[in-house]
């Protein structure tokens, strides 16, 4: 039998390498490269190159140490911060301008331990112990369990001495229905008391009232008007009057 000749493998002359050619472009670019200028580091850039590499060698430590510091003390001050949430944020309505402080917010104790409030739209430091009112508001606890709230265009607060002395448009309501007016009003805080000498005009369940002055002593759960009355009852309400002095006349 006569044997199949053999098909020679496929030879392809693009992948063939050219070592003549990959000589030649070695050469032109070690030719090339001999050619292009070189900027030698000079005495000076080297000196000025080593500082900065000793200056890095500190900051960037110093930088990180920093970092470090910052992650450790930034839940103190994010503690510190939500705690004191409110007083900033009251301290940011607040405004200081001249000595006179807006939006004033006072609190203390009578010598019951009721608390009391005095608000007003502006308070001027006078001294330690004077502070001068415009728009005062006084919120009072009445030993009934109910409140009373007492305003007026303007008042002297004696921060020592717990007292208020109010002055125009002075109008006093308790939860129990009762409205008066009176152009003045002097309030002991500590001992829970109101008065007035002038004249004052009330209205509440009973109907209305006008008298000379009026005295309310919290303590004692007493209401009591001054001087000539004059009285006009609801006709459909038999509730009780305030109580009266005894010493004391009315007017029909």
């Amino acid at each position: 039998m006569s044997e199949t000749p053999r098909t020679p493998p496929p030879r392809r002359d693009d992948f063939q390498r050219d070592s003549e050619a990959q000589a030649a472009h070695r050469r032109a670019l070690l030719d090339h490269q001999k050619e292009r200028p070189r900027n030698l580091p000079t005495k000076a850039s080297l000196h000025t190159r080593r500082k900065r590499l000793d200056m890095a060698k500190w900051v960037l430590p110093c930088v990180a140490i920093l970092m470090l510091g910052s992650i450790a003390v930034w839940p103190e001050v994010a503690r510190w911060v939500n705690v004191n949430q409110a007083v900033l944020k009251e301290m940011e309505e607040m405004r200081v301008q001249n000595g006179t402080l807006e939006d004033a917010v006072y609190r203390g104790l009578d010598n019951s331990n009721r608390p009391y409030m005095i608000t007003a739209k502006f308070a001027n430091q006078r001294d330690q112990d004077r502070i001068d009112l415009v728009d005062p508001v006084a919120d009072l606890h009445l030993t009934s369990g109910g409140w009373a709230q007492i305003r007026a265009d303007s008042g002297v607060y004696m921060q020592h001495e717990q007292t208020l002395n109010l002055r125009g448009h002075v109008v006093l309501y308790r939860d129990d229905g009762t409205l008066m007016n009176s152009p003045t009003a002097d309030l002991d805080l500590h001992a829970g008391i109101i008065a007035s000498s002038d004249w004052a005009h009330a209205e509440g369940p009973f109907g209305k009232l006008d008298a000379q002055g009026y005295f309310l002593d919290q303590h004692a759960g007493l209401l009591e008007f001054t001087g000539p009355e004059r009285i006009v009852r609801n006709n459909d309400q038999n509730d009780t009057l305030p109580t009266r002095r005894k010493d004391e006349t009315s007017s029909p």
